[in-house]
Order: C-alpha cells, then structure tokens, then sequence
C-alpha cells in the first residue's frame, strides 16, 4: 500500500528547515525505490513542492540536488545494484549523475497550494498556528481524493482538534520530525481515537524505510518531547529567578544554563535550548499547551518579555544560530542578555562570569563533558559513578543540578500518568533519541 501512495505525494511548507528535510527523505525514498524496481527513474514531477515564492523554491531545488549528491555518493555500493542490466552506465559518476537527474525530475516546484490535487500523501510543515493549519487542510481536503492522507509536522497542537477543524477525522495522523529531519532519527507519531488503521499502518512502515526512531505519543497538546522540554524550560527560567535574590537576572541565567549543561551532563543548557529551538517558537508551544491542557500553567513571563523586546532566538537560513537569551560567537555562547539594559554582557571581558563560577564550585571530580562521554564505550559505569558524587556534592551548582534533576524525573512520569506517553521507556527514548541526552529522566543513576 505503501508503494501506491508514494507514487504521488506533496510538502506544503516545502522551502522551510522542517519542510525542505522532509522534502529530500521522501526525494531519496522515492527514488530509491524507483530505481530499485524499474533500473530507471521516470520522474513525472511526483513530488510537489509548495512554498510561497520563487526565491524560497530556487534555494529548495539547489539544496535537493546538493544533499542528493551527497546520499548518491555515500549510497554507490547500492546504486550499482540497482543498475547492474544497465549496459550504458559503467563507471560510478555516470550512475550517480542518473539518479541526482532522474530524481530531480520527480519534484514539481510549485507556488499554489491547489497544485497539491494529485497527492495522496501530503506532508504539512507550516506555521505552528491552528487557524492556518485549519484553512490550509480544509482546502487540501477540497482539492485531494477521498483516499489522501495527511501527515502533519505540528509539534503541540493536537490532531483531533486540527481534524475537528478541517472535516479530516481518521485521515490526518501527527507525523513529528525533530529538527534537522534528515539529521534527526526520532519520529512522534500522534494518533487518535479515529485516526484510521490503513493511515496508521502506512506511516509506521514509511517511519521503518526512512530509517526513524519511532515513539508514539497519545493526543494530548505538546505531546512527549515539547511536553518534557517545555515544563524543562519554565522550572529553568523559576531557578534562575530563584537566584535573583542574590544576583543580577543575567548572571541568574548564566548559571542555570552551566548548570543544566555541564552539571547534568547535556548536550546544552537550557537556556541555549531555548533560543535553539526560538524564543518565540517555545512561547507560542506553551501558550498552545496552556489553551488544551487544564489545570497546569505552563508559562513564564521572562519569556514574554523576551519577545517583547524583540529577542526570539532561532536560526539563519544557513543554519547559525541567532542571538537569543545568549549571544553566540562561532556557534558558542559569548553573552547574555539583559531586559534591564536590552544588551550583552560579556563572558569573557569582565569577572562576573568568574564570580558566577565561583559560587557554583566545580562539578565532581570525575565529571566529563557530554561530548567526551557521548564517545565513550563505559559511558553507563561513569555516569553512575558521577551522578553519585554529585548527588553526594553541597555546592550550590550540585544542589541546582539535583533539583532539576529530579524534576526532571517528575515531569517525566506526569507524562506516563497523564496519559500522554505510553510508558516511561517512551518518555526516555524522545529525551535520548530528539534531545541526545545520554540518559532518560528515569534511570539507576540517582
């Protein structure tokens, strides 16, 4: 079933960073699988690509052909089997040359969102924003066959309320790529009570070919990853102000995103996370999480003001990261900023940094980096061994890292009893899988 529904399939919201990743998976599955069956790829503009102007679809076509280029170089050892009864191409750039053009002539670039008619799976990356979202499925469902499905990429905004909205109950499913897609192994897949059994089939069997993580997630707003990160998030932003009784916001920040990163060994801290991900875009989720979710306030009013002033954090087409909560200079944090002063203050060019240190005290003594212990083969014997020490340690950085710690593991298994995870290996696997922890909040480290 899958094959028939890969033969036709569209990405709205195509030229975005969720978008175009999910553009070049389906580009590599589609023609891998024509080649594999046929030897050659008949292209037919299969694949529509929709976006909102020329220059966004110019910088979409020219990404396809590089990333493609990459796949078909890594991919050779498969590609000469695929063309093994193909006496006209011998030498490997000559095989590699037909699969990039004979892929690239699958996709068709289009500007109108009508040109979508001919999908039967299409893929919806746009604006975390209900009432977009809404208008955009309702006029898909006008235009597709009865039999089209719809995979949304929304990362908080339940389906049965987007399905409710556009008259899709059964035939929308939440299909939730983590950022980068092409990059990123986990998959969410939200269902619901109608979601229908045939949609529910096919996307597990098309999550298994693009080689993704598959956790699913019941249909509560946020789900598993945004429902750990965002209230991760609020109690970081409720520590820093903690600490604001004994120094400046900015320096109360600073230590928080220390100690979420270097303390709890995290690929970042939080704060980084955040503008990561953007500020903006972590206030929209809770505010999204807040309007489903009853009797639980996922908010914070450092955040708003963030966005207030115009700090939103996120990334350049490029892919660097912009300023956020922290300034960053070849990638790293450099700054942090200041509501009061609605500027930087310096890392390294004054002592306040220093002092923060010092009040913090160093971490155990057999601490590594989450880079070094990422690679290392008896990461499970050291993280117990440094977990114990810390949660043995009285400085100020170990006790900030034991709370969040433990709060950690209680959003955690809110998720289980909550009904929004299946079980707490689940909620583990998104924090290890989308968020590259080392370890799940729940663990025999501490």
């Amino acid at each position: 079933m899958l094959n028939d529904y890969l033969e036709r399939c569209a990405v709205i919201g195509a030229g975005g960073k969720m978008g175009s990743g999910i553009a070049l998976l389906l580009l590599q599955e589609m023609a891998r699988m024509e080649v594999e069956r046929t030897g050659r790829i008949a292209g037919n503009g299969r694949l529509i690509l929709v976006d909102m102007n020329d220059e966004i679809l110019t910088g979409l076509q020219a990404y396809l052909r590089k990333q493609m280029l990459r796949y078909t170089e890594k991919s050779i050892v498969a590609l000469r089997g695929y063309y093994k009864d193909r006496d006209d191409l011998l030498e490997n750039r000559e095989m590699i040359s037909d699969f990039i053009n004979g892929a690239l002539s699958m996709i068709r670039l289009e500007k109108d969102l009508k040109e979508a008619a001919p999908a039967r799976l299409v893929f919806e990356t746009i604006v975390e924003d209900l009432e977009v979202k809404a208008r955009v499925f309702s006029t898909l469902k006008g235009i597709c066959a009865d039999d089209a499905y719809f995979l949304t990429n929304t990362s908080s905004i339940p389906i049965s309320v987007q399905a409710e909205r556009a008259g899709l109950a059964g035939r929308i499913i939440g299909y939730h790529f983590y950022n980068p897609p092409a990059v990123q192994r986990l998959l969410e897949v939200i269902t619901t009570p109608q979601t229908d059994k045939n949609l529910q089939e096919l996307a597990t069997e098309l999550g298994k070919r693009l080689k993704k993580i598959q956790v699913p997630s019941h249909d509560v707003a946020g789900f598993i990853g945004n429902g750990h990160f965002m209230r991760d998030a609020v109690f970081g932003m409720e520590l820093a102000a903690g600490l604001e009784k004994d120094a400046a916001p900015h320096e109360a920040i600073y230590m928080v995103n220390k100690v979420s990163e270097e303390f709890m060994v995290r690929p970042m801290g939080i704060f980084q996370l955040m503008d990561y991900v953007g500020v903006d875009v972590c206030r929209m989720i809770m505010k999204t999480m807040n309007t489903y979710i009853e009797d639980e306030d996922i908010h914070s009013e450092l955040i708003d003001q963030m966005n207030e002033v115009g700090v939103k954090g996120g990334q350049f087409p490029d892919g660097s990261q912009k300023d956020g909560f922290l300034k960053y200079e070849k990638g790293r944090p450099a700054g942090v900023f200041s509501l009061k002063e609605k500027d930087y203050h310096m890392i390294d060019q004054s002592g306040w940094s220093r002092t923060c240190d010092d009040k913090l005290g160093k971490p155990p003594a057999d601490h590594a980096g989450w880079k070094a212990l990422s690679k290392d083969k008896n990461i499970d014997d050291k993280l117990k061994s440094y977990f114990g020490a810390l949660f043995k340690a009285d400085t100020l950085g170990a006790k900030l890292a034991q709370r969040y710690l433990r709060k950690s593991r209680q959003i955690a298994r809110k998720l289980v009893d909550d009904q929004v995870a299946y079980n707490i290996d689940d909620v583990n696997k998104v924090l290890r899988n989308g968020f590259y922890h080392l370890y799940g909040p729940e663990n025999d480290y501490f």
